[in-house]
């Protein structure tokens, strides 16, 4: 039966992704906020979808540590979950992400057209200076910042290399920094294809203020967001 669900869900899945891009693409000419409601809308819909045919329910938790203005989010990265679900955890943002996800038929230009931040894996170099200067920019645009900076999804109970890129923009930008921790691996494995029910959490971590952030220096800080996020990670289970 789990197999049989997990099937209707990709299948349904993949058709929403499609059409839901569609109509961000279309929408996008009348501005960012008329896409952005596509966005969420597909983002409601793919977690009704799990919830209906996978019985995978969502909790957030932590949420009283949101600032009220635009900053970074430095997220645990284990599974599909967490990246489809950001546009109904957050304000309006811009993903840093690997440029070939653009080439995605649909999802990969309505990704370009919503301000996300492609970087060549290739150049580490050139990315860091992209990832400064472009997200410098969304922050003054007042849109948040997401950065997975593990790079790529780590199985559960592992930790993956965490990139300063997200701590960069952070400084740069003279913003604070707010970390999300979570256990979607366990329901919805890397490269899975059998949704198992349960109920993922999406944890924030308390904030750390802009003058935190200036002040600390980058390694320190780094590694202050590793050990909290995946302390937080395994007491979910993640």
């Amino acid at each position: 039966m789990l197999l049989i669900r997990s099937a209707l869900f990709n299948l349904c899945f993949m058709l929403l992704t499609v059409v839901f891009s569609l109509l961000v693409i279309l929408s996008r000419p009348f501005g960012f906020a008329a896409a952005w409601s596509w966005a969420r809308a597909w983002s409601a819909s793919i977690f009704a979808l799990l919830r209906i045919l996978c019985d995978i329910h969502i909790t957030i938790e932590g949420k009283q540590h949101m600032p009220e203005h635009a900053c970074v989010v430095m997220a645990k990265h284990q599974s599909a979950a967490e990246t489809i679900a950001m546009p109904i955890l957050l304000p309006p943002y811009a993903w840093i992400l690997k440029r070939e996800l653009f080439y995605i038929p649909f999802f990969g230009w309505a990704l370009a057209l919503m301000g996300a931040i492609g970087i060549r894996r290739g150049s580490p170099r050139a990315a860091i200076k992209q990832v400064m200067q472009d997200g410098k920019t969304r922050l003054t645009q007042n849109l948040w910042v997401v950065i997975f900076p593990e790079g790529t999804r780590a199985p559960v109970g592992s930790t993956g290399n965490y990139q300063p890129g997200g701590v960069i923009v952070a400084q740069k930008a003279q913003t604070g920094i707010l970390p999300l921790a979570h256990n979607a691996g366990l329901l919805w494995p890397k490269r899975g294809f059998i949704k198992k029910p349960g109920t993922i959490t999406f944890r924030f971590l308390p904030y750390i203020s802009a003058e935190t952030v200036s002040s600390m220096k980058r390694t320190e800080l780094l590694q202050r967001l590793e050990t909290d996020i995946e302390a937080e990670t395994r007491k979910l289970g993640g």
